[in-house]
């Protein structure tokens, strides 16, 4: 039953973050491109920028509104029902939440409300630098909840007080500057770039096919095509260095990423194709790149990559020590003070305390790790394996997708500069029908990185098992409902709104001629 509990309360928090995350990406992007765009206007006066301007700042406006109304309830769910993770990580993970709620509910809502009421009110460089303000915003909002969930993947500058059974913060630095969150932070914001320049381009292609707007889409595809360009090459670069973190911190998730079950001979392949088979621990059908991998994680050419067999065998060891420092808390906590524990039960905690959490995940098959059979510290060991075949394909698909990306961009970024945008209406084709997969591509990686940290919710530290709430399974099933059926409606208001202010175009400016009858624009138009 409590089993059950776990996997709905899991379930409830991915499908609120996987719909909050259909809004994010285009959030982070289109508010730098809207930007740079702005800066364009008044840096030439031509009224065209400021058209452009106003037009995809408006499809901002409403993607913003619906990522704000989404991520509000993600943040209310760690007290509803991961509520023994509140306890015992809030000192940690509450500051940057925190810091995150205020940048994005005062100073980033602050500033889009200037943004948008301020064209008559501001002068043109007051007004610009609301703009910058916004995006600003935007990207410091997502830096400090990817701080948060960086300390998840790497929990740093923290350490367990035995007496309160709680994470307290020892060095915030650490925290703040923690390399996986760091890395997680450029890597999220780059592929939020890449989302809105693949809209900004299909959008802009699908006005060329229609004749509709052809100043404001040429101009745009331009922006999207040299801004996506740059940061899908981003993407990549940091892809890599997500790789070799993951290396350093989370070796279960990069073996069960790749499929790799043995330990493989330094460098290690790449698996480019392959069918894992979790029951029979194995990959069928590999297809490898000969030392790829070790190249990506390591960086070397002689640093050996341990298989998912290894990582139990020493997970099992980890599991021993950590039920010694088990042993150890409960003598503490029935000390009265630090000074009444003994000098051999402290040195006991200290040896083995950063094992604690590998006891905890035998509280999944009995109540006291203490007397877990040696059939039970070998399943509790299996268990640090997730999912593979997920994380295997996923992951391979969100690749795929990201060189797709490079390639398409760099395409039109090679005929924006030849001035030959609508010289091929099949890649515009191409490019309209593109839109949906910079989305796919993030949700994917998203699971590839939450997935990957099962079965822990701190890594290491705390099993997801052990996090959550005292809830009945009818109570979450009933918000679960509730909450697809809610943000189900909320998707659908949102994409009508979309599409109606994409079918409309944008509004006419002084000194643009007014679209003709039946929406087609004049031949000419102010450059």
């Amino acid at each position: 039953m409590e089993f059950d509990i776990v996997s709905l309360s899991r379930l409830q928090f991915a499908t609120v973050a996987l719909y909050h995350f259909l809004f994010v990406p285009l959030t982070l992007g289109l508010s730098l491109i809207v930007a740079i765009m702005e800066t364009v206007y008044v840096m030439t006066d031509r009224p065209v920028w400021r058209q452009m301007t106003k037009f995809w700042g408006t499809l901002f406006g409403i993607n913003f509104v619906l990522g704000v109304a989404t991520g509000l309830t993600m943040e209310f769910q760690f007290g509803m029902n991961w509520s023994y993770y509140s306890h015992y990580v809030g000192d940690v993970f509450g500051a940057p939440l925190a810091i995150e709620g205020l940048m994005a509910f005062f100073l980033e809502a602050t500033f889009v409300g200037l943004f948008f009421f301020g064209w008559d009110r501001l002068s043109k460089v007051g007004h610009l630098a609301t703009a910058w303000a916004v995006a600003l915003g935007s990207n410091l909002s997502a830096l400090w909840i990817l701080i948060a969930n960086g300390w998840m993947q790497n929990p740093v500058g923290a350490a367990f007080n035995p007496m309160t059974m709680r994470m307290e913060v020892t060095d915030f630095y650490q925290v703040l500057f923690n390399p996986v969150a760091q890395a997680k932070f450029v890597h999220t914001v780059s592929a939020g770039y890449v989302t809105a320049s693949i809209f900004v381009l299909g959008v802009s292609a699908w006005y060329l096919l229609r004749n509709r707007h052809t100043a404001l889409a040429r101009r745009s595809m331009a922006v999207a095509a040299s801004f996506g360009l740059l940061s899908s090459l981003s993407v990549v670069v940091l892809g890599d260095e997500s790789g070799y973190l993951a290396n350093e911190h989370q070796k279960m998730k990069l073996a069960a990423i790749e499929g790799m079950w043995e330990t493989e001979a330094a460098p290690a392949p790449f698996t480019a194709i392959g069918f894992p088979d979790q029951a029979a621990r194995t990959t069928h059908h590999v297809l490898q790149i000969p030392g790829a991998l070790g190249l990506i994680a390591t960086r070397s050419l002689d640093t050996t990559l341990p298989g998912i067999k290894q990582l139990v065998d020493e997970a099992k060891g980890r599991i021993a020590s950590g039920v010694l420092a088990y042993d150890a808390l409960q003598a503490i906590r029935t000390a009265r003070s630090v000074t009444a524990v003994a000098p051999a039960v402290r040195a006991a905690f200290e040896a083995n305390g950063r094992n604690l959490g590998y006891a905890y995940l035998l509280r999944r098959y009995v109540a006291d790790p203490r007397t877990a059979s040696p059939a039970q510290i070998d399943a509790a060991a299996w268990d640090l394996v997730p999912a593979v075949a997920p994380l295997f394909w996923s992951f391979r698909v969100m690749v795929g997708l990201g060189f797709f990306f490079i390639l398409l961009l760099g395409t039109f970024f090679v005929l924006s500069t030849r001035q030959r945008l609508d010289r091929h209406r099949w890649l515009l084709w191409v490019a309209v029908l593109a839109i949906p997969l910079p989305w796919i591509a993030a949700e994917l990686g998203w699971l590839v990185a939450e997935i990957g940290r099962q079965p822990w919710a701190i890594e290491g530290v705390l099993p997801t098992a052990l996090a959550v709430s005292s809830l009945g399974v009818a109570q979450v099933a009933l918000t679960l409902a509730g909450f697809v059926l809610f943000y189900s409606v909320l998707f659908v208001v949102e994409m009508g709104l979309m599409l109606r202010a994409i079918r409309k175009g944008p509004q006419p400016e002084h000194g643009l001629p007014a679209p003709a009858p039946g929406g087609v624009a004049h031949p000419v138009a102010a450059e």
